[in-house]
């Protein structure tokens, strides 16, 4: 989140005089500023933090396809910066920019939450809809996010230099407030809220989509104390426009009767001046930096995908609280509004007076350490929970369980197996080799020294319950059935229960206050249905059945026993074991990655160039993150393994990173662009190499406000 607050206030253009907050010296307009990003963070996160899980048991994707499209969503939020700067820069300007653009953010939203509609079409339509809707909210939100900080720059006069920065600390706190509520409130509306029968994704896009519309309305009534800036050309295009010039001013001249120049970028004089092809060197020094970067962004927005599946298998259950898994991505912006100042007042001052030179390339490094080290922790909490997962049956087997409903135990021979079954009980899963077999299979039920044979077919992988039953009248009878049980833990780390009728007198079933199941007297299996967790009254109509525990992730089969209103419980798969909390170690080092990494990266960018080139740097930096996220997209497309396994991969591609980086920063020397100037008067050629620029201290000055 820090790459959101970066300061821009610079303008030639004239100063009108400007309404202020009672005698201070802070433009009124600001407020509308913080609160239109307030709003806008809160739409953006709110909508984020539900947005795997809406892929994953909404539209019904699998992991790897609904982590690929997060991503690729992600990655789109952080190109398309790069195309509003253009169309603020060079034609509309920033007041104009955002308003068109945070118009077609909010048609995203209304697109995104009517397609998480169950009866607006079929599959197909939800996932038009729903590709539709990204697609605009990442132009969007994109498009606007280099436009509203640097709007907020413009409403200070020149001077103003410690209002500007007190004003980029609260704009940095409204991005993050915005952020803890709605990935708090979000999930909320998501699960707690029933919308036809199932979670509520049509109320938890549908709040951030008004809350943009919110935005939009405070932005635009704040228009009339507004300094508006008109555009003055892009930088951007000016600096592509120069080294697309050299390059092919290059190429043109690459015969030995050309003289050599002492740097590349030199074959643009003549077209470009002196001052912008130095600039642009500088620039380039910071950019070479730049190419290692996206593995860090890499790990650090799986934060919203592969770390939320992983919750999904956890239990949320804190005793006093019970925390739904997309909640905890809160623990991100709590931490961070935490450790800046720790960070700043205690570590990095401490480290000083130690005389460790912890220069910034230094902290971005350590950064990436501390986030290599932070999908270690998951690897192992990963390792943990798949120890508690039960053992679903591999290629080649089936598994087998048998429920007895009857009054009397039965000792069941299968293969070479057998094993006794209480009467209204049910034996443990066990598997069994398939490969060979004739079909169908045959399992005996021995009541009293009588044989009850049962027949049944089973696919390799399928997990079976086949159920021995008495026929009412008939006591000496024993029939069976059989039905597939669940081969994944439920959906979204809620519990799953289906009913067995065995009560002819019982049609309807209900849980809590979730809607009735039609039932049948002749052992008939329910579909499994998602409850969540915790105490459920089972109701017939008026008719109290009994009270039932329903637990994170574990699946249920509740038997409606046959000669009185009273239920059996069974459980068929066991709940989540491993709690939340264990996640909050490998958060705690992202988080103070992100922290080391990206806002010193920030400020260490920015001492580095040239004022006019800042918003080049700005398009450098969220471009990093964006082939962050197409590096996510890639592996988990491509990659085929266990998710421990895939943390580890991850963990290991950046400390290889954090290795090629050590090394070009080893050699990277400190300038200080405010020489540029000087030194081009003190030369009189033209200057071709920035090396023999004053080295500045490891030190360097914000350039940042956050």
């Amino acid at each position: 989140m820090f790459m959101e607050a970066m300061e821009d206030g610079k303008s030639s253009a004239p100063r009108k005089r400007v309404k202020t907050f009672c005698g201070s010296n802070y433009p009124i307009s600001i407020a509308f500023i913080v609160v239109n990003e307030f709003c806008e963070r809160f739409s953006y996160y709110g909508m984020k933090a539900v947005l795997v899980l809406y892929f994953r048991y909404f539209l019904h994707w699998n992991n790897n396809t609904a982590t690929s499209v997060y991503h690729a969503f992600s990655g789109l939020c952080y190109f398309t910066p790069v195309l509003g700067a253009i169309i603020a820069d060079s034609w509309l300007g920033k007041f104009k920019t955002i308003i068109y653009l945070s118009i077609i953010y909010v048609l995203g939203h209304v697109v995104k939450s009517i397609g998480a509609l169950p009866d607006v079409g079929g599959h197909t339509v939800h996932v038009v809809l729903a590709m539709v809707g990204l697609g605009l909210i990442a132009l969007g939100t994109g498009g606007i996010k280099p436009c509203v900080a640097a709007f907020g720059g413009d409403q200070f006069h020149p001077g103003m230099d410690h209002e500007r920065g007190k004003f980029f600390s609260i704009f940095y706190l409204s991005i993050n407030a915005g952020s803890l509520i709605s990935t708090f409130v979000t999930p909320i509306l998501r699960d707690d809220v029933q919308c036809f029968g199932a979670d509520c994704y049509a109320l938890a896009f549908g709040v951030p989509a008004i809350l943009m519309v919110l935005a939009l309305v405070v932005f635009i009534g704040g228009s009339s104390t507004y300094t508006k800036n008109p555009p003055e050309g892009n930088v951007l295009v000016n600096v592509s426009n120069c080294i697309g010039f050299a390059i092919k001013n290059r190429w043109n001249h690459r015969g030995k009767q050309f003289p050599k120049r002492d740097h590349w970028l030199d074959w643009a004089k003549g077209n470009y001046n002196d001052d912008l092809i130095m600039e642009v060197k500088m620039v380039l020094r910071v950019l070479f930096l730049y190419i290692p970067l996206p593995m860090f962004w890499a790990l650090f927005d799986q934060q919203g995908s592969r770390w939320t599946l992983q919750a999904t298998t956890m239990t949320g259950d804190f005793g006093a609280f019970v925390l739904k898994p997309d909640q905890m991505q809160t623990i991100n912006p709590i931490l961070i509004l935490v450790l800046i100042p720790i960070f700043d007042v205690a570590i990095y001052p401490l480290i000083r007076k130690c005389g460790i030179n912890f220069s910034p390339l230094r902290r971005m490094a350590v950064g990436m350490i501390l986030a290599a080290l932070a999908f270690v922790a998951a690897a192992l909490v990963q390792l943990e929970i798949d120890k508690t997962l039960p053992d679903f049956p591999s290629s080649g087997e089936f598994s087998l369980r048998v429920i007895n409903a009857g009054a009397h135990p039965l000792n069941i021979q299968f293969e070479n197996d057998q094993f006794d079954v209480a009467n209204m009980s049910a034996s443990v899963h066990k598997s069994f080799n398939i490969v060979a077999k004739e079909k169908p299979f045959q399992i005996v039920a021995f009541r009293n020294g009588t044989m009850f044979p049962c027949s049944f077919n089973a696919e390799e992988r399928e997990s079976l319950t086949v159920i021995f039953y008495e026929i009412p009248d008939e006591p000496l009878s024993l029939q069976c059935k059989q039905e597939n049980d669940l081969v994944s833990k439920p959906e979204e780390g809620m519990a799953a229960v289906r009913f067995v009728g065995g009560n002819s007198e019982i049609e309807t079933v209900n849980i809590g206050t979730y809607s009735p199941v039609n039932v049948s007297g002749d052992y008939s299996f329910t579909d499994y249905q998602l409850v969540f967790r915790g105490n459920h009254e089972i109701m017939s109509g008026d008719i109290f059945l009994g009270k039932v525990f329903l637990d994170f992730g574990a699946a249920y089969t509740i038997l409606l026993k046959p000669d009185e209103f009273g239920i059996l419980m069974i459980q068929d798969l066991p709940e989540n074991s491993i709690n939340l909390a264990w996640q909050v170690p490998q958060y705690f080092l992202l988080t103070a990655a992100e922290v080391m990494f990206s806002v010193t990266g920030l400020e260490f960018s920015y001492s580095q160039a040239p004022t006019s080139m800042k918003s080049v740097l700005q398009a450098g930096w969220l471009l990093t993150v964006a082939f962050g996220n197409v590096i996510v997209l890639i592996v988990a497309e491509g990659a085929n393994m266990e998710q421990w396994v895939e943390f580890i991969l991850f963990a290991c591609l950046l400390f290889v990173v954090f290795i090629i980086f050590s090394i070009m920063a080893y050699f990277y020397v400190y300038v200080d662009p405010s020489n540029l100037k000087n030194k081009e008067k003190e030369e009189k050629g033209s200057i071709s190499s920035l090396d023999d620029f004053k080295p500045i201290a490891a030190e360097t000055d914000k350039q940042t406000k956050v």
